[in-house]
């Protein structure tokens, strides 16, 4: 059985500028939950795939907490997600939905971000009925919780756009887009980056617009 051991350590000097200036920079990385928890993040910031999903394997199996039962799942999901095993990865998101779905909320935010996590995993098996699906319900979900001109909306908008722009349905794509650049365009300075990558985006349509109708002619 795997154990887990905390131990506790202290700077025994605040003299040295350069390490304190790192452990804060460590604290900053890392925030949030337990220190276990913060473990966790920074080794998926990190990228050190294998000890997160060793770690939140440990932690899966000595909580009875649901609500930490489905962050662990879900961050074995991104492990998986991100190591390339979709098929994995799907299946611990789906663990963390099916608790999301019993101890919160039917709009609860959290749930929208499972549906997208779920949603992202089937974009990369081009599977793009199943995308929509989730990315939808995670839509619906912003909507009804978030006001109108919400960052969230906007990339929910972009995510959906996109899925119709790979799916060949280049009109619902480009309405999609323009609903987030709208929100940008009110909520964001105008040289900011993600208005650049929704004027990019709405470009990308564009010109598989015109690439299509060459290929037709």
């Amino acid at each position: 059985k795997n154990e887990l051991y905390q131990v506790e350590l202290e700077l025994t000097s605040d003299d040295d500028q350069q390490l304190r200036s790192l452990t804060d920079r460590i604290r900053e990385e890392a925030s949030g939950g337990t220190g276990w928890q913060r473990l966790g993040n920074l080794l998926l910031k990190s990228g050190q795939f294998n000890k997160a999903e060793e770690l939140y394997n440990v932690l899966l199996e000595q909580t009875s907490d649901e609500s930490e039962k489905a962050l662990y799942y879900n961050q074995l999901g991104y492990v998986k997600h991100h190591q390339g095993d979709y098929e994995k990865a799907i299946w611990y998101y789906e663990q963390a939905l099916e608790i999301q779905q019993k101890i919160l909320p039917s709009n609860h935010p959290s749930l929208a971000i499972s549906y997208n996590n779920i949603g992202l995993v089937y974009d990369n098996m081009k599977e793009y009925s199943k995308v929509l699906s989730y990315h939808e319900k995670a839509l619906k979900i912003y909507q009804k919780t978030l006001p109108s001109n919400h960052p969230d909306l906007a990339i929910s908008y972009n995510n959906i756009g996109s899925v119709y722009d790979e799916m060949g349905e280049y009109s619902k794509a480009l309405s999609y887009h323009e609903k987030a650049l709208k929100i940008y365009q009110k909520t964001l300075p105008s040289n900011h980056p993600l208005l650049a990558t929704s004027y990019n985006n709405i470009g990308y349509v564009y010109k598989n617009i015109v690439e299509y109708s060459k290929a037709l002619s």
